[in-house]
């Protein structure tokens, strides 16, 4: 593996094989990373080949450096803006409790109601 690359760095790379896990990116003639299937992008990516294709340049981010199994993570979302947070977030949630409104029986009634006649139907 070339020593040239470390974590951190931001490259370019072509893409030389993809699998159901992710993609395989040359990073020169003799290194070759892994960008996993979670770093592609930001949200649910279901099939690599909808974002990538072989032969592709992609910059791509080293994440991590394994020299003893001449392993190299890489990541295509670290480089990627990430979304905003939907309207929705950024309200403060009412807790289950505050939603239901305990005086609020009529479901309730109906069942109970109901219930009586349950039990005398099962016994007979």
């Amino acid at each position: 593996m070339t020593k040239t690359f470390k974590v951190g760095d931001v490259v370019t790379g072509k893409v030389t094989g993809i699998q159901p896990y992710g993609a395989f990116v040359s990073l020169d003639e003799q290194t070759q990373g892994l960008v996993h299937i979670s770093e592609i992008t930001y949200g649910y990516v279901k099939e690599v080949g909808e974002f990538l294709t072989v032969g592709q340049e992609v910059e791509v981010k080293i994440l991590e450096i394994d020299e003893e199994a001449s392993k190299i993570s890489l990541s295509i979302r670290e480089l990627q803006e990430k979304p905003t947070s939907s309207k929705r977030d950024d309200k403060p949630r009412k807790s289950l409790q505050a939603r239901v409104d305990e005086h609020d029986e009529e479901g309730f009634n109906t069942l109970k109601e109901k219930l009586a006649g349950w039990i005398k139907q099962s016994i007979q």
